[in-house]
């Protein structure tokens, strides 16, 4: 066994028992000698199936190739494989759209406790802090690509991420590896490539170790980032209380706790909760959660962000997304109301209990809406909800049910959302404010 064979195994040590390894497998030197290592290593030793992922992007002609030329590789070496082909969309970042589209498809690849290794190496942990710092990232931007982190259902591991990228090129030429080599890698308008062939080498000739310790500042700045989401943790503790009622699945925060803390403090707990919703806004839009902390609340203030929106209504804090953001439609006839009653963009609507006679509907907010309740007459239904607390981004998606012109209940409302008798009770499941990032 080679002495990189023997690391690549003590590395890969704790996830043997996962349900399955995927290798992405570009058909690059980088992965060809990553998968040529593991398949010599599966004819060794009892490890999880291996297989493994090509993600084609059509974005030139010489890729259009590849697909058949790694399947021969895959082939050779006993493995399967899997091709997926995407869309890139355009946008003023190829690079970053091709990346976005190629870790889609292995989020959505992973099945339960399956593993995906890359084949990232320690020149290029190198290139992206150097790529990060030019960028202004902060330590979480420098701390650069972590060895594991979760994806999907599963895990993505780098177990190449401290050998040279020199080492891969020595095993490919000992075992006589052939492999695709992207023509887009030499072209210097793309950042990465730029850093790789202009910047690298002549860092290198004067600091021949410049690699090595820029990749070791990386892990040095990683665990920084561990020790700043310890802190994250602790400040978020108080503030992330669930305060909402048990139908209103959407995240919040008390905004108290963290006006408590400094404003580095709130950025960093801020940063460390929202790194779950959406990419994070870079220095200067910061300004945007002064703004919102500081507000009246009268102003009801929104702060958009990349993928979604954080709402403050009074001494609360909401991450709103997706269908969230969207309109809702005019209502609908509810033909069958002993079955649920799906909503554009706004879940659904379901009765417990006997269902009351029709002809039903279901719309949505005008304004001077009143309805009967049982002890206490007429109310107006803006009242009623200003009772019940109910945040103004909700009211006008709370389903209101309608016999022809009389307004009989306000789902999930207490006191409005039920018959007289106790016989019905209308219930929303509202959509989620869940994007699915990792």
């Amino acid at each position: 066994m080679t002495p990189l064979a023997d690391s690549l195994l003590q590395i890969l040590a704790p996830w043997r028992q996962a349900s399955a390894w995927r290798v992405a497998f570009s058909g690059g030197l980088d992965s060809t000698v990553l998968l040529h290592l593991l398949a010599n290593l599966a004819r060794q030793h009892c490890l999880p199936a291996l297989s493994a992922i090509h993600v084609h992007h059509g974005l030139q002609q010489a890729a259009d190739a590849w697909p058949q030329y790694c399947q021969q590789v895959c082939d050779a070496l006993g493995v399967p494989l899997q091709v997926a082909r995407v869309q890139v969309p355009a946008g003023a970042s190829l690079e970053r759209a091709a990346r976005d589209a190629r870790y889609s498809i292995f989020e959505q690849s992973l099945a339960s406790d399956e593993l995906l290794l890359l084949a990232q190496h320690r020149d290029d942990q190198a290139e992206t802090l150097l790529f990060r710092l030019l960028r202004g990232a902060g330590v979480r931007g420098l701390a650069a690509m972590p060895q594991c982190r979760p994806l999907g259902r599963g895990h993505l591991l780098r177990p190449l991420l401290d050998v040279p990228r020199a080492e891969l090129e020595r095993y490919a030429a000992e075992h006589r590896l052939d492999w695709v080599d992207d023509p887009s890698n030499s072209d210097h308008h793309y950042s990465r490539n730029y850093l790789r062939h202009q910047v690298m080498p002549v860092l290198q000739s004067r600091w021949p170790q410049a690699a090595a310790s820029i990749a070791r500042s990386a892990a040095h700045l990683g665990e920084a980032q561990g020790l700043l989401g310890e802190l994250a943790s602790m400040d978020l503790r108080a503030a992330e209380q669930d305060r909402n009622p048990p139908w209103l699945p959407l995240p919040t925060l008390a905004l108290a706790p963290l006006r408590e803390l400094s404003a580095a403090r709130q950025r960093n707990a801020l940063s460390h909760w929202l790194a779950r919703f959406t990419r994070l806004p870079d220095t200067d839009h910061w300004a945007g959660w002064e703004n919102l902390r500081d507000a009246k609340d009268a102003a009801l203030p929104i702060w958009r962000l990349a993928d979604g929106e954080l709402h403050r209504r009074g001494a609360y804090l909401w991450w709103l997304s997706g269908a969230w953001l969207r309109p809702v439609g005019q209502g609908a006839e509810w033909h069958d109301p002993q079955q649920p009653l799906c909503l554009p963009d706004n879940g659904h609507v379901a009765f417990s209990g006997s269902v009351p006679d029709g002809p039903l509907s279901i719309r949505y907010r005008l304004g001077g809406e009143v309805m009967h309740l049982v002890d206490r007459g007429h109310r107006d239904l803006k009242r009623l909800l200003n009772e019940a607390g109910v945040p103004a981004f909700v009211r006008g998606r709370l389903p209101l049910l309608y016999r022809r012109e009389q307004l009989l209940a306000v789902a999930n409302l207490p006191m409005a959302g039920t018959n007289a008798r106790g016989a019905w009770q209308l219930h929303w499941r509202p959509p989620t404010s869940d994007q699915g990032l990792s």
